[in-house]
């Protein structure tokens, strides 16, 4: 469900469910994180569950980061820049690595992550959400 665009922007505000429909729909987003007080962004894969966001990733740089600093921002959008229309969500939160066994056994019953990159990925970290927002450029 969207609402009336924004008098200013002329963007509509989805909703929380509409942010989580979009964000299950798809399974590449950006991961933006603070390496050593300065922002960088990670393309990645990822999966929606129980209304988080589920990262399959190797041990390094992007790992750490996520899960030492004090939140991240996660971000999906589609844009059709011939129409000029699109939406974006974004997630922000604390990433924490899966480490309990139960919990690494509950991925995988889901089917886990689907990773394009042809590398070993054996981590997974979980963005649990304090915020949830999403907009959309209106069809004309």
């Amino acid at each position: 469900m969207t609402t009336t665009p924004d008098t200013r922007t002329g963007l509509e505000t989805l909703s929380t469910d509409e942010c989580w429909r979009l964000l299950g729909e798809h399974e590449v987003g950006r991961l933006a994180v603070s390496i050593n007080h300065h922002p960088d962004i990670f393309p990645v894969n990822y999966r929606v569950h129980d209304e988080t966001i589920l990262v399959h990733t190797a041990a390094g740089l992007k790992l750490a980061a996520a899960t030492l600093g004090p939140a991240v921002a996660f971000e999906v959008d589609v844009i059709n820049e011939e129409r000029h229309t699109g939406w974006s969500v974004v997630v922000k939160g604390p990433a924490v690595e899966v480490t309990a066994l139960d919990e690494l056994l509950d991925v995988e019953d889901t089917g886990g992550v689907d990773t394009w990159a042809d590398s070993e990925k054996t981590r997974y970290f979980r963005v649990t959400p304090t915020e949830v927002t999403g907009r959309r450029v209106p069809t004309s």
